[in-house]
C-alpha cells in the first residue's frame, strides 16, 4: 500500500514544524553544553541543520505542484521556495526565541523590583505638630506678658521712693529687716532697743503679745472673726498659734504690744 502524496502546502507546513522542533532541540543542546564540549556540540548542530536543509530542498523538488500553480511561473515558485527555506525559518525562529528570552528577562526584573520594599512615605506627626503649635502660642503669650509688664509702673520702686521721702521728712533712718513671719516682731525689737534700751527677743515679744490678748479677751475677741468659717476663732487656739509658730503679726499684735510697753507704734 503506497503512502498518500503530500501537497506542496502540506510539505511546507511540515518543514516549518520540523524546523521549529530542530531549533528547540539545538537551543537545549547549546544551553546544556559545557565549555569543553561546546565545540563538539556546535559541530553536531551544524550537521543536523545541514542535513535538514538538504532533505527539505530535495523534498520540495519532488513535491507535486498544486492546482493553483500555473505553468511559466518558475520564478514565483523559486520565490516561494526561497520564502519557506530552512535558513529563513531557522533565522526567524531564532529571532523569536531571543525576543521571548528578552521579554522573560524584563518580566523577571520587573517582578523583582515590585518585590523590593517600597520606601514608606513619611507620615505626618500630628502630635508633634500640635505640641509645636502649643509651644509657639505659649511663647507668644509670654512675649505679650513681658511687653505688658514693661509698660506697667514699678510698684516696688514707687513704694521705696515714698518710704524714703517719709523718712526724710520724719528724720528717720531705714533699717533692713528679714521679710519672714517674724519681721513685725523683729522691727519692734529693734526700735525698743534703739529708743528705750530694752532687750527683747522675737520669741519674748510673741509671748508677751499672746499673754496680753488672753488677759483682755473683750478687746480682742471681736477681731478674731474667721472669714472662711464665718465664725469667731477660739482665743486660746489663736494665741497658741501666735506664740508657737511663725504666724505673721498684724493689728492685734501691734495693739497688744503698744499697750504692754505704753508706746505708740507707727507703721510707715
Amino acid at each position: 500500500m503506497s503512502d498518500i502524496a503530500e501537497t506542496e502546502e502540506q510539505v511546507i507546513a511540515r518543514h516549518k514544524k520540523e524546523t521549529r522542533d530542530l531549533v528547540a532541540t539545538t537551543t537545549g543542546m547549546k544551553k546544556q553544553a559545557s565549555k569543553s564540549k561546546r565545540k563538539e556540540v556546535m559541530k553536531k548542530i551544524q550537521e543536523m541543520e545541514t542535513n535538514m536543509k538538504q532533505r527539505h530542498a530535495e523534498e520540495l523538488k519532488n513535491v507535486k505542484p498544486t492546482g493553483n500553480t500555473k505553468s511559466g511561473e518558475s520564478d514565483e515558485d523559486d520565490d516561494d521556495d526561497d520564502e519557506f527555506s530552512p535558513e529563513k525559518l531557522l533565522a526567524q525562529l531564532e529571532l523569536e526565541n531571543q525576543e521571548k528570552e528578552k521579554e522573560a528577562a524584563e518580566q523577571k526584573q520587573k517582578s523583582q523590583q515590585q518585590k523590593q520594599p517600597q520606601q514608606p512615605k513619611k507620615k505626618r506627626n500630628r502630635q508633634k505638630e500640635k505640641l509645636a503649635k502649643r509651644e509657639e502660642a505659649m511663647k507668644k503669650l509670654q512675649e505679650e506678658a513681658r511687653l505688658e509688664a514693661d509698660e506697667q509702673p514699678d510698684l516696688r520702686e514707687i513704694e521705696l521712693k515714698n518710704i524714703e521721702q517719709l523718712c526724710q521728712i520724719a528724720h528717720l533712718k531705714q533699717h533692713d529687716i528679714t521679710p519672714d513671719g517674724h519681721c513685725l516682731f523683729a522691727s519692734i525689737s529693734d526700735q525698743l532697743k534703739q529708743r528705750q534700751g530694752i532687750e527683747m527677743s522675737v520669741q519674748d515679744l510673741r509671748t508677751k503679745a499672746a499673754n496680753h490678748i488672753r488677759k483682755d479677751p473683750d478687746t480682742f475677741l471681736p477681731f478674731l472673726f474667721d472669714e472662711q468659717t464665718m465664725s469667731l476663732r477660739d482665743i486660746t487656739s489663736y494665741t497658741k498659734e501666735l506664740e508657737e509658730t511663725t504666724m505673721w503679726g498684724g493689728d492685734l499684735e501691734i495693739l497688744a504690744l503698744a499697750k504692754e510697753f505704753d508706746s505708740p507704734i507707727i507703721l510707715v
